[in-house]
């Protein structure tokens, strides 16, 4: 989910930008340099296990290596030697890019179902307090849920709050993939909502896949839900500094490398997500195409040309959307630059009629959304540009609007 939610706090990120200088100086005392320890994860235990296997007398490739690499690798598997590795090592594959997205898929299951019985076992842990228990619970149903027939989970990791990725549509033959990064507070828990459904990871990329499917029946989309990077929480001092947009810009970077096809991608980033894409878009790849951000606080740069991406770059907010008092500058590691839909920025900017607020961008209905939809199918003719004069389209090729 996207936080920046209650206007109030708006306050919290004045007060830490005022505060820039000193926050900096203490940071290079050494005041920051508190080292979270943690054993290994079940992932890390997964991809280790991974490293010392090997398939008839061969060692298993790098499980970092180029997804190319890999995915060369498991071509040159039977099924059957596919499907060991998944059951072997369930989470290392589910997580790795270059491997075949419907293996993945299933890599996955097996993780989510043992992570299931796990949970299951917690909620009756006398070891736990009730609040421990309860919270084994709702991650419990959360497993269960993602569990349900149908869904394709593209990545998974349980430790911590969680990071997850859910594709919608037929990723391996889509003529065009989207992508949706959400924001703050985003993890295994607000991965998908009943209440405020569009403003959650799985009800944003529901709306865009059916939008998508609305604009141009003819085309065979793809969209992926994806939360596999660690977000910030709440309006504290990650939500003000890149610190997870740096690493989620590497994981995002990662996912796009690795996906199969190459069909032209768009990223749809919505609040701090637009952090991510920001710092992530001069490492992009070629065939992404768009980058849509909406309710930005800034994109780490000053305008459109420092972003050195290829890929055109457009920006929506709504009038009521509270995110626009936030104060558009960067102070040291402080705030995230320019406001993306002011004309200095130098982005395309579109209508957002009818989004309501920071959180109801993907609402069926919208303009936003319908907007989104037109860029993930290309029918860039289509768009409503914020502005009457329609320059949001301006100099966009005969190509770029077929």
């Amino acid at each position: 989910m996207t936080s920046f939610d209650t206007s109030p706090q708006l306050n919290v990120w004045r007060a830490l930008l005022a505060l820039a200088v000193v926050f900096v100086m203490l940071a290079t005392t050494g005041w920051t340099a508190l080292r979270n320890q943690r054993g290994t994860t079940a992932l890390q235990a997964s991809v280790t296990a991974w490293e010392h296997g090997r398939i008839d007398g061969r060692r298993l490739p790098d499980p970092h290596a180029a997804p190319a690499r890999l995915a060369r690798f498991f071509a040159s598997l039977t099924q059957r030697q596919r499907l060991g590795l998944a059951h072997r090592y369930p989470l290392a594959v589910g997580n790795m890019n270059g491997a075949p997205v419907e293996l993945r898929y299933r890599a996955n299951r097996l993780a989510l179902s043992k992570a299931r019985s796990i949970e299951r076992r917690r909620t009756h842990d006398s070891r736990l307090s009730p609040a421990g228990q309860q919270e084994a619970g709702r991650r419990m149903h959360r497993y269960e849920s993602l569990l349900s027939p149908g869904r394709r989970i593209l990545a998974f990791d349980p430790e911590g709050s969680g990071r997850i990725a859910e594709v919608f549509g037929n990723l391996s033959r889509a003529d065009r993939v989207s992508v949706v990064v959400p924001g703050a507070d985003t993890e295994l828990l607000t991965f998908q909502r009943t209440h405020r459904k569009y403003a959650a990871p799985v009800g944003m990329a529901e709306a865009l896949y059916r939008a998508e499917r609305a604009a141009s029946p003819a085309t065979r989309t793809a969209v992926i839900a994806w939360a596999d990077y660690t977000a910030p929480s709440g309006l504290g001092m990650d939500a003000a500094t890149a610190t997870r947009a740096a690493d989620g810009a590497v994981r995002l970077n990662a996912l796009l490398r690795g996906l199969p096809g190459e069909a032209p991608v768009s990223l749809f980033c919505h609040s701090y997500g637009s952090v991510v894409c920001g710092v992530a878009a001069d490492a992009l790849p070629g065939r992404v195409t768009d980058i849509a951000v909406a309710g930005s606080p800034g994109m780490r740069a000053e305008k459109v040309s420092q972003l050195r991406t290829s890929a055109r770059v457009w920006a929506m907010r709504d009038a009521d959307d509270w995110i626009q008092d936030v104060p558009y500058m960067e102070v040291g590691w402080l705030g995230h630059g320019a406001d993306p839909v002011s004309a200095a920025f130098g982005a395309r900017v579109l209508s957002a009629r009818g989004a309501k607020g920071h959180s109801g961008y993907f609402v069926p209905g919208t303009e936003s959304l319908r907007n989104f939809a037109e860029i993930g199918v290309g029918a860039y003719r289509s768009l409503d540009c914020a502005h009457e004069d329609g320059t949001c389209r301006a100099g966009l090729s005969a190509a770029a609007t077929a």
